[in-house]
């Protein structure tokens, strides 16, 4: 594919999934008898070598002692109830699809009904049991077998719920607890085709369970990209970027996915919705389509859609910067935005995760040792940085060889404006690659007893501080309030930039040992957090999008009459409740 360091010698990986926790089972962080920490495999470039810095790191920001003791075994006699079947249409299943594309396997029925949300799914899941499991999972091959399987749903009155590659983070694949129909998941990653290129005017339709790695794999073999780029993007799929309004790592070069996607077909119980052509823009009155755009499995199956291609950049540069403060580097953003001039991703770090990505690192080699002393004591005494405050911005440039060039003049020259000093390509690569491996860090701590999540806003240039400090202080009085212990992980990083503001990615987390239903505890500070958020100027979500996590702060997002109007639509489009996964404003 386009960029290697992804998925390395993917010919030779084995790419069985974890199923309920994230990624692949090639890879997951290992402990050793010295507390020094590994990853298996050879997936990522993290991969390999001791960490010895990563346990004493967690201790630090925790406040805690990490004992090797307290590994928490995942319940290995996962409950799950019978499945709930409407014999009519199972009869009608029977008779239009072979077996193949039927499953009622309880494995099967199990992974299919949940997402990533730490506290809300996985959590409980691994330790405890769902509230609504999923009674058969359904895989169309085809256009066709959407509009049947809807058909169905519909003349038998069972509840249809997309799915693609799983990795919601906001509850959206979590089935109604009270829903008393028959729940078919439909698993759309079969259709994973590209049914054609068209070269000249730089487009292609794409079917919907297509991968991220899929895709990006399929269109390097033809000279292509399509850009996105999310941090998921080796699992989820482009019917779940659509779905959930996504946005790429990479969106100041080629946008995010609704300035990619020129048309989607969606499969409805009223029929197919779709324009008849795709057009690079089109004034035709109100574009139903704009409402597909963070649908969340409300109104029907993305089956396809037709994207823009962008050709294989020539040239690929890595940077990053060091800067003395985090204020300092949101400065040097705004500078950066206002020249018009932004690499295809530029993403500040604060210190803890400046630190973190340290403590990342492998045991140096004496040569490397001596580098690194090097460099620090240049930061450190020559420029006067404050080892707990400095932080880090790494580069992505993308284009060709003089659009390259002009970016990163333009970044360092503005840079040099607010004392950054360069950290180097090596860096920038590795802090930009390590976030395809830093999800399985979540599941590792959960086996310990440390739940952790991540959550994003979008916030006004001039509401960022406001924002991040309120939410360090929530998180502190909730960790205090709740008795736990230890104190709570916060930090903040902003990872895409706008005209008008930011992409804020806050990671928290907290030792939940000896904690009473941890599970609980930890949704109710989120639900706090996103308030607190919410209230010092930010939004409910820049791109994980509302499922129900965040389903009671839309009353703060959109007036009353616009969810009526969305009520109308639904209630048009799908007046039996056909797709009832009941997300965003149709929690009710």
């Amino acid at each position: 594919m386009a960029d290697k360091d992804l998925d390395r010698r993917a010919g030779a990986l084995d790419d069985t999934l974890w199923g309920h926790k994230w990624g692949f089972k090639d890879t997951r962080f290992v402990v050793r008898p010295d507390r020094s920490v590994y990853v298996t495999g050879s997936r990522y470039a993290i991969s390999g070598p001791d960490m010895p810095d990563f346990i004493p790191f967690a201790e630090e920001m925790l406040q805690i002692k990490f004992d090797l003791a307290d590994l928490k075994p995942e319940r290995q006699d996962k409950p799950v109830p019978p499945p709930r079947v409407n014999p009519a249409f199972a009869r009608a299943l029977a008779e239009a699809f072979p077996a193949t594309q039927v499953s009622q396997d309880d494995d099967e029925r199990l992974l299919h009904s949940h997402g990533q949300t730490t506290a809300d799914e996985v959590y409980k899941v691994l330790y405890g049991a769902l509230e609504r499991v999923a009674d058969l999972v359904f895989y169309p091959e085809s256009e066709a077998d959407a509009e049947r399987i809807v058909l169905l749903a519909q003349t038998h009155n069972v509840v249809l719920v997309p799915y693609g590659g799983g990795t919601s983070v906001s509850a959206a694949l979590k089935l109604p607890a009270d829903e008393d129909r028959m729940i078919v998941v439909v698993d759309m990653r079969r259709m994973n085709s590209i049914e054609w290129i068209d070269r000249e005017n730089y487009r292609a339709s794409v079917q919907a369970g297509i991968t991220g790695r899929q895709l990006e794999e399929a269109l390097a073999a033809e000279g292509f990209t399509s850009g996105h780029e999310p941090d998921s993007m080796e699992l989820s799929t482009l019917g779940g970027w659509i779905a959930t309004n996504a946005s790429g790592m990479k969106k100041n070069r080629y946008g995010n996915i609704e300035d990619i996607v020129e048309n989607i077909t969606m499969v409805t119980p009223r029929g197919v919705v779709e324009q008849v052509v795709a057009m690079p823009r089109i004034a035709m009155g109100m574009q139903f389509q704009h409402l597909l755009f963070g649908s969340e499995g409300n109104l029907g199956l993305i089956t396809r859609a037709v994207i823009r291609l962008y050709k294989l950049p020539e040239v690929k540069k890595y940077g990053s910067l060091v800067f003395p403060d985090f204020e300092t580097g949101v400065a040097f953003l705004y500078a950066l935005t206002r020249a018009g001039v932004l690499p295809a991703s530029i993403r500040l770090v604060d210190n803890i995760q400046f630190r973190f990505g340290q403590a990342l690192k492998p045991r140096p080699t004496q040569q490397q040792a001596l580098i690194g002393k090097a460099q620090k004591a240049y930061l450190l005494r020559v420029k006067g940085f404050d080892p707990h405050k400095l932080c880090a911005a790494t580069i992505v440039m993308e284009g060709s060889a003089d659009e390259v060039a002009y970016q990163e003049k333009t970044v360092n020259r503005l840079a040099a404006q607010y004392g950054g000093v360069a950290g180097g390509a090596a860096n920038g690569r590795r802090g930009y690659m390590l976030t395809y491996a830093i999800a399985y860090i979540r599941d590792f701590f959960i086996d310990y007893q440390i739940l952790g999540e991540t959550y994003e806003t979008t916030v006004p240039w001039d509401k960022i501080n406001d924002v991040i400090d309120a939410v360090t202080r929530m998180a502190e009085e909730k960790h205090t309030a709740y008795g736990l212990p230890g104190r709570p992980y916060v930090s903040p990083r902003i990872t895409q930039l706008y005209h008008t503001g930011v992409c804020i990615y806050f990671t928290h987390g907290f030792s939940a040992k000896g904690v009473a239903d941890p599970d609980r505890v930890f949704s109710a500070i989120e639900h706090s957090l996103r308030e607190t958020i919410i209230a010092h100027g930010g939004s409910i979500s820049h791109h994980h999008g509302v499922g129900k996590i965040r389903k009671d702060f839309m009353g703060d997002t959109v007036s009353p009459t616009t969810v009526e109007l969305l009520k109308a639509v639904k209630q048009a489009d799908d007046p039996d409740n056909i797709f009832g996964i009941r997300n965003n404003i149709f929690t009710e």
